[in-house]
């Protein structure tokens, strides 16, 4: 499988994982506090990054870069989760992950490390992708933004920053993506351990069906998702990578209806084949667009434009 093919499956099983995860969290938030889920999620997701790690053999240390990047993204992952999780707690798991899905309308506004700008039919097909998030979220009839609506917002809003920064600070720069997700890992169970302290005795002694959703929420949609990612992003634009994973929300409704038992009206199917087709509509355009920006690079190093200068 070609590289750039192979990248977009990557990314695209990402997509899956993380929407299934708001019916995970949903569900475990139900059992125990929500800064008590991110604590158990990150500090196993932290402890299985770690033995990663250490069971391979190689002889270069960690860089100061990666510490310092792993650092910061680890900041920023965990704000993404933390407004996430209270947000899924306040609104339905398919309305968390289709809110989301606006990530692809905002990422390419903050992604400004292309040569040339987006063309203007690839907001036409972001635009087609709002119309089909509108559709998905009034299924049930029109009402005012909840409280778990503006969380999710709000929380698209920073992961498109994350996406963005994610391609910005390991663009070119050799850096080991498993080492990132383990800085991120430990940063995120430093940040939750003092909320989720009083809380860890709930944790201990949670029901298996809890532990089994936590464990899925940290070795499958985090441990797993976060280095696939961060591995996909290195080999792609951020602004593709957002593309894919805005198929996000296609998943979270079939893993809503089919395993949490919520309902798919007509105008949420109608919602979901737009939100597929303006996806790959945009992820199209951007293609061709990074390919055109790409050859006339190459043209312009090639014959340089000469500059009459003055006597």
């Amino acid at each position: 499988m070609p590289v750039a093919r192979r990248t977009d499956a990557v990314l695209l099983l990402v997509a899956l994982v993380w929407g299934s995860s708001y019916l995970a969290a949903k569900t475990a938030t139900v059992a125990l506090p929500v800064m008590a889920v991110l604590f158990a999620r990150y500090g196993i997701s932290a402890l299985a990054c770690a033995a990663l790690v250490a069971s391979r053999r190689q002889t270069r240390r960690w860089t100061r870069a990666e510490v310092r990047v792993g650092s910061l993204l680890g900041v920023t992952q965990a704000a993404v989760l933390v407004l996430e999780t209270y947000g899924v707690v306040h609104t339905s798991a398919a309305n968390a992950g289709l809110i989301i899905s606006l990530t692809i309308v905002l990422t390419p506004v903050l992604d400004r490390t292309g040569s040339r700008r987006l063309p203007g039919t690839f907001f036409l097909a972001a635009g087609v992708c709002v119309l089909a998030v509108a559709l998905l979220t009034s299924s049930t009839g029109l009402h005012a933004p909840r409280l778990g609506d503006v969380l999710i917002l709000v929380a698209a809003v920073v992961r498109a920053g994350h996406v963005v920064l994610v391609g910005r600070l390991t663009a070119g720069r050799s850096m080991d993506p498993l080492r990132l997700t383990t800085a991120q890992t430990v940063v995120g169970s430093i940040l939750f351990l003092p909320p989720a302290i009083t809380h860890l005795p709930a944790l201990a002694h949670s029901t298996a069906t809890t532990w089994t959703q936590l464990l899925y929420l940290a070795l499958f949609c985090s441990v797993f998702a976060f280095l696939a990612q961060t591995w996909a992003v290195q080999g792609t634009s951020a602004t593709r990578a957002s593309l894919l994973l805005g198929t996000e929300p296609i998943w979270a409704v079939v893993t809503g209806v089919s395993l949490g038992g919520e309902r798919l009206t007509f105008w949420a199917t109608l919602g979901a084949v737009l939100m597929v087709a303006g996806t790959y509509w945009g992820q199209a355009i951007e293609r061709t667009h990074r390919t055109t920006a790409a050859k006339t690079a190459k043209e312009d190093e090639a014959c340089p434009v000469m500059t009459p200068t003055s006597a």
